[in-house]
């Protein structure tokens, strides 16, 4: 089964043809990284411009690459949300429109199950498991009993771990995207400044940034008045410590509540070493911990071609014409 995959929910647009749900034919993405680094972060009018300004080429590059035919496709999967209302409408009405041309089956996919089914490229997903979803807009931890059946049992009160990152590469003067200049500086620095780790008092699986992000602004403003330097890889190793350990042993106290044998990271968060590290130190020998390469850990069309055919092998539902894209999706279950 050949399917046609398209993202296009924030800066990166992507279409990817891929078989069976593992084997990735084309993967083709273009970043818009470059484009809103002198912002410091997205525009969202600019990205939708520039989703409308390549997204035939995208298409064009990846049937190139896959070496198959438009009649070839079996289904087109598109991410429906959640994201940016504009360059999600670029992807859907695309998609939308390859699907009326060549007479294919439509499905709309949530963007955050792609980032989960990214593992499935190569992995096999054991059921039951739980997942981690860390990016730049959502933290959340989730139990799934079988496939395409997503529990929330924690998420973020407030910032999300991806936006806490970009907000501390801010205040320590690091370009955007953020996330991956920490990560970096904190493998040259040790935990010097003891940021607190912030485990809520009512015990859940919620967590909370906002409190850590706020002290690292305050380390740096009180430092500033009292003209003294931050030493920026000890900073950034102190607020890496303090991420990874409360994600990390959140997640693994759930795996052990629901007895599961396999934890899944998924979002572009799964692309920090830090984290890869402490979840290899720490995590019992009887628990498989996956994650993705780092190719499919961040947006691209592999993880919704995927998504849409193992939500398709469940539910054997499609969308109609009136597929519409969606802001705020949540994560349901099929």
């Amino acid at each position: 089964m050949l399917v046609l995959g398209v993202e296009s929910s924030c800066d990166e647009t992507s279409v990817a043809i891929v078989r069976d749900g593992k084997e990735v034919l084309a993967n083709v993405i273009n970043s818009q990284i470059d484009i809103h680094e002198k912002f410091g972060g997205v525009v969202p009018e600019v990205a939708s411009r520039q989703h409308v300004y390549v997204i035939s080429m995208v298409f064009k590059e990846a049937f190139e690459k896959a070496n198959v035919k438009p009649e070839e496709i079996d289904l087109v999967a598109v991410t429906e949300g959640p994201g940016l209302i504009g360059s999600l409408l670029v992807g859907v009405n695309a998609a939308k429109a390859f699907a009326l041309m060549y007479k294919k089956p439509l499905i709309g996919v949530n963007h955050l199950a792609g980032h989960i089914y990214a593992n499935a490229i190569e992995h096999d997903m054991k059921f039951p498991l739980v997942a981690l979803l860390v990016s730049g807009g959502n933290t959340e931890l989730i139990y799934m009993k079988e496939s395409f059946d997503f529990e929330i049992i924690g998420e973020t009160l407030d910032d999300a771990v991806g936006e806490a990152y970009d907000k501390v590469a801010r205040v320590v003067g690091l370009p955007y995207p953020g996330g991956p200049h920490v990560d970096r500086l904190a493998h040259e620095g040790v935990d010097t400044y003891h940021l607190p780790r912030v485990y809520l008092e009512d015990g859940s699986y919620n967590f909370s940034f906002s409190g850590l992000k706020s002290a690292v602004i305050n380390l740096a403003h009180n430092a500033s008045q009292r003209n003294e330097e931050i030493n920026k890889e000890n900073l950034c190793a102190s607020f890496q410590a303090s991420v990874t350990e409360v994600l990390v042993n959140k997640t693994l106290r759930l795996a052990k509540e629901k007895d599961v044998k396999q934890i899944i990271v998924a979002g572009g968060v799964s692309a920090n070493k830090g984290l890869k590290e402490r979840f290899a130190k720490e995590t019992p020998a009887n628990i498989e911990v996956c994650i993705p390469s780092i190719k499919y850990c961040t947006d691209n069309a592999a993880m919704i071609a995927v998504a849409g055919y193992y939500q398709y092998i469940k539910t054997k539902e499609t969308a109609d014409l009136s597929l519409n894209a969606s802001a705020s999706l949540e994560l349901e279950t099929k």
